[in-house]
């Protein structure tokens, strides 16, 4: 079990929003977000993935000094171990993601995120073998311990069916 903790600040929810195209003043305009629901600006949907850049282990998160996983078809600076899970390793995919909002997030929470196994299943593919498919579950708590929001995560890795023999006829 992972737990990492960190803020919810304004000016990084503003970012946020910018580098996914939500112009949704709720986001930046403070004045006008006291006159909404919210009563004040609030994350948008699927900000709570951003807490991973406060993780120092996170795999996907640049390093000073050390050569990046990148993005591309080919990784920069990475030789790909064979075998197994994401960032750089090569045989998995993030599959899908799942985020139960309890109520919204806004600037100036604090989020504990802790992270536990959840349920693994597998499926047999025709040309693909086996998919092994499993999820993680973070619960994200602000700082007087309430639920803020449920994310599930689902890695699908395949296990390619051994060769068999061509019949001889």
């Amino acid at each position: 079990m992972a737990t990492k903790t960190f803020p919810v600040e304004a000016g990084h929810i503003l970012m946020f929003a910018r580098s996914v195209g939500d112009d949704n003043r709720v986001y930046s305009d403070a004045d006008y977000a006291k006159t909404t629901e919210a009563g004040g600006i609030i994350a948008p949907p699927t900000f709570a993935q951003a807490s991973a850049q406060f993780d120092p282990d996170y795999g996907l998160r640049p390093k000073i000094g050390q050569p990046w996983f990148g993005s591309g078809k080919n990784a920069t600076g990475i030789t790909r171990a064979p075998g197994g899970g994401g960032g750089g390793g090569g045989g998995g995919l993030h599959a899908e993601q799942h985020f139960e909002y309890h109520r919204a997030l806004k600037a100036g929470d604090v989020l504990t995120a802790t992270t536990t196994p959840g349920k693994t299943w597998e499926k047999e593919g025709k040309r693909s073998g086996k998919l092994v498919f499993s999820e993680s579950v973070t619960e994200y708590r602000d700082q007087t311990g309430e639920l803020v929001i449920t994310a599930r995560g689902v890695g699908v890795r395949t296990e390619r069916p051994v060769e068999q023999p061509a019949e001889k006829a």
